[in-house]
């Protein structure tokens, strides 16, 4: 099927669509590294999120909670938990195994979804390789109400053969290689040896961009519903409010959701995929993300020709939190695609968030 190791491209993935190793899925939701996931009308409002114990489906799990159905029709209210079948099921190779992640723009909406699979007590998961069987979706809209339909892409799920992601040593000579990170002025890569936050493990750690007028959005945590499909269809003034730096520094509150962006620009050659890994505890009790993936080709041009892209960050502080301008936020590690994609993020026509903006960009659905 694919000659090389590491994370599966957009070819090998349409190829498991036509032999069935994928079924329900449709070869237009494939991305250069990924597949978007498809919600169907199966769906139900829950007392929790759960996972399966090792012996159980989640059918069988449904039959001992608390459970009521749901219809499409109506919205999906906050910070409720909603389980949702899936239109794909897996049929894969002995030596495939896969990851899911939301979307960008169910990171950025504050949307919390969470792929589980038949016997697999770990959410996003499907490991071991060689897993058979049905897909379903935790949702739980954590700041406003949204409107969802059948179809709905929510979460993305990538495949593997090997786990190629980064060592130092490996990290060190990509750097050189390939230019991974770029200032953000856009006019010069760094060097290895110019970042000044490391963690020694492969990854890099990026900092908060809080130079400018406006530096980032706050939710409001309205209860104003946002319909999904509506491409550019709300005001962000609606949801959210503009931040500002008063006296060089941003106060975050315990519990909110805001949107900010990385001070350095990031650059994945088309024979990498590239993650966003949580922050660990040394730099603040924080999430910093909500969706992850940064597909192959980020940041790269058409050519190669470009000089990386910042990356949007959904911040959630569990504690009252003080940010200062190039403090650590985020934390990515690159790896190895089995083979190079036939289409990279920066060639593809409905690449949703491949222009740079001066000011942190919302989810697609906003002006």
């Amino acid at each position: 099927m694919v000659s090389g190791k590491g994370a599966l491209p957009v070819q090998v993935i349409k190829e498991m669509i036509s032999s069935r190793r994928i079924l329900g899925a449709s070869q237009h939701n494939v991305r250069p590294a990924s597949m978007d996931l498809s919600i169907s009308e199966e769906i139900f409002r829950v007392d929790g999120i759960f996972l399966p114990r090792p012996h159980e489906t989640v059918e069988e799990v449904l039959s001992q909670i608390e459970v009521s159905r749901h219809y499409l029709d109506l919205p999906l209210e906050k910070n409720v938990a909603y389980l949702i079948k899936l239109e794909e099921s897996l049929r894969l190779p002995e030596d495939v195994y896969a990851f899911a992640n939301p979307k960008s723009s169910t990171g950025r909406n504050g949307v919390h979804a969470r792929v589980l699979a038949d016997r697999i007590s770990r959410y996003d998961a499907i490991y071991p390789a060689g897993f058979s069987g049905d897909l379903w979706l935790i949702v739980t809209p954590k700041y406003f109400p949204i409107k969802i339909s059948k179809g709905t892409t929510l979460s993305q799920m990538r495949f593997f053969n090997m786990d190629t992601r980064f060592n130092e040593e490996q990290l060190v000579e990509s750097f050189s290689k390939n230019q991974l990170m770029w200032y953000g002025d856009g006019k010069r890569p760094f060097q290895y040896s110019e970042i000044r936050i490391k963690d020694g493990d492969g990854s890099v750690i990026l900092t908060i961009d809080l130079d400018g007028d406006i530096v980032g959005w706050e939710c409001l945590g309205v209860n104003n519903v946002l319909d999904w499909d509506k491409t550019r269809g709300y005001q962000p003034l609606d949801f959210f409010r503009p931040l500002k730096v008063h006296k060089g520094k941003i106060q975050l509150k315990e519990g909110c959701f805001y949107i900010f962006k990385t001070k350095e620009r990031v650059r994945v050659p088309p024979s990498y995929a590239c993650e966003m890994v949580a922050m660990d505890e040394r730099c603040g009790e924080f999430r910093s993300h909500f969706a992850g993936y940064i597909d192959p080709g980020w940041g790269w041009g058409l050519n190669g020709n470009g000089c990386g892209r910042s990356l949007v960050l959904e911040v959630r502080p569990l504690e009252d939190l003080v940010l200062r301008d190039e403090q650590p936020i985020a934390k990515i590690r690159f790896e190895c695609m089995a083979e190079i994609p036939e289409m990279s993020y920066d060639s593809s026509s409905d690449s949703s968030y491949a222009m740079e903006f001066s000011v942190p960009r919302l989810a697609k659905q906003f002006i």
